[in-house]
């Protein structure tokens, strides 16, 4: 039975491999594949006063070695923070978890944190919760919270949550006549926006939207919810993605996509490096991916607006539910196998109190898994207003990134042939977007039954 579950566990994390954001050429989320190199020893040193600690977004780096070694000044402990691919990161994790020796601390994610919990490979942390003063699980978003809870018993704490929201360049809209994007846009002034765009620019090879439609959480999904479907129901059980709402969702992002980057362009370059390379007008990001488009050379020229909305009543105004953006966290989990696990704890306590928390957004490495101190973040990039990602929260509605005990079974098919991928390479025909939801319909469900 044990070889069986570790078997499970390499599948999974060879899955997990497929994934573009949450991975991709965009970041994950939180969600993310943020590039960065390896560095350090990612085995576990902590008896010898040094805790190694696996992360995979470069970004992020320069934040969190900040606050771990304040706690480090106080603990006499080492923190030694390594920077590891998105792809490689969850190799390394698997031959660590399969007999080799795995980081001490360590972020999990909404697609392997079942498999990993399951298989015993988390340091199980109710006791040390329950003797923290500093930690009240009730403090953190909920969605986060449960999505790191096994048998109930929680295994991870919430490290952080995202929020998405519409980046558009000034320059081309200003250079095409177009009027820019506001936080009361409609997907249709999307769609109509981009149209402008594209055929104006054409003979500069410029296009008005980019989406790379292996980007979910940051891309297609809001469009389900916005239209009044969901991905995975909240029991995780099914789908409504074949509703006449979720196809009425996804014939939107059709629509959009006819006036967009093909496919082709957007699979060889990529969406962030089509909009850095002046060639796209639009596109739409998650929060952990901030830092990238300040850092860019036309940073200047960036603007962020909130995630547009489905005008589904017809009534011109943003009504409650017509405007969704997926949310995600990353967990601060440790190895069951630990050597210091009391340090250990005492780390990702230190990461995850309500101070550390501000500390993290105010540093600008990611908004907070703590509610109530997004401000903190949205002030952290001088000259770059990035509130349409704490907005929405209060202007809109939340839903968590859909995930169920295996998450990538489902979502890889989703961008093969006989479900998205004929859509998405011909967006010219209705049908074929119509018969790719219901397809998506059978695959949720057939993968959902099989867990």
């Amino acid at each position: 039975m044990k070889m069986k579950k570790l078997l499970s566990l390499a599948m999974a994390a060879i899955l997990v491999l497929s994934l573009a954001a949450c991975g991709g050429s965009s970041g994950a989320s939180s969600g993310g594949s943020s590039g960065g190199s390896s560095s350090g020893d990612s085995g576990s040193a902590a008896a010898s006063g040094t805790l190694q600690i696996n992360i995979w977004d470069n970004n992020q780096l320069a934040g969190l070695q900040e606050i771990a070694d304040a706690w480090s000044a106080e603990s006499g402990v080492t923190a030694k923070i390594n920077v590891v691919d998105w792809d490689n990161y969850w190799t390394l994790l698997e031959a660590g978890a399969s007999g080799g020796q795995m980081p001490d601390v360590f972020w999990m994610h909404s697609n392997t944190a079942q498999m990993y919990m399951e298989n015993d490979l988390l340091l199980n942390l109710d006791d040390y919760i329950a003797k923290d003063d500093a930690i009240d699980l009730n403090n953190y978003y909920e969605g986060i919270v449960n999505l790191y809870k096994s048998g109930d018993h929680q295994y991870a704490l919430p490290k952080d949550h995202d929020t998405i929201a519409l980046l558009y360049n000034q320059a081309i809209f200003d250079k095409y006549g177009v009027e820019a994007p506001t936080d009361n846009w409609t997907w249709e002034d999307v769609y109509n926006a981009a149209a402008k765009i594209t055929e104006a620019g054409a003979a500069d090879g410029v296009y008005g939207y980019a989406i790379n439609t292996s980007n979910n959480q940051d891309g297609w999904y809001n469009l389900v919810y916005d239209y009044g479907a969901q991905v995975i129901t909240d029991d995780h059980k099914g789908t409504t993605i074949g509703s006449a709402e979720g196809k009425a969702g996804m014939e939107m992002m059709r629509k959009i996509l006819t006036v967009a980057a093909p496919q082709a362009t957007v699979a060889e370059t990529g969406t962030d490096s089509l909009f850095m390379s002046n060639l796209v007008g639009m596109i739409t990001q998650g929060s952990w991916m901030i830092n990238s488009f300040y850092k860019a050379e036309s940073h200047a020229d960036y603007k962020w607006a909130m995630l547009p909305y489905a005008d589904v009543n017809g009534n011109g105004a943003c009504d409650k539910g017509e405007r969704w953006s997926a949310y995600n966290g990353l967990g601060w989990a440790i190895s069951a196998n630990c050597a210091n696990p009391d340090a250990a704890y005492s780390l990702i306590s230190y990461f995850c109190n309500e101070a550390g928390q501000k500390k993290q957004a105010e540093l600008g490495v990611t908004m907070a898994g703590y509610k109530g101190v997004s401000e903190e973040f949205a002030g952290a990039f001088e000259g770059m207003d990035v509130s349409a990602f704490v907005k929405i929260e209060d202007e809109g509605d939340l839903y968590f990134r859909p995930y169920t005990r295996n998450t990538t079974v489902w979502e890889d098919k989703l961008q093969q042939q006989g479900a998205f991928l004929d859509a998405w390479q011909n967006p010219s025909d209705p049908a074929v977007m119509e018969a790719a939801c219901d397809n998506a319909q059978k695959i949720i469900e057939e993968a959902i039954a099989n867990e």
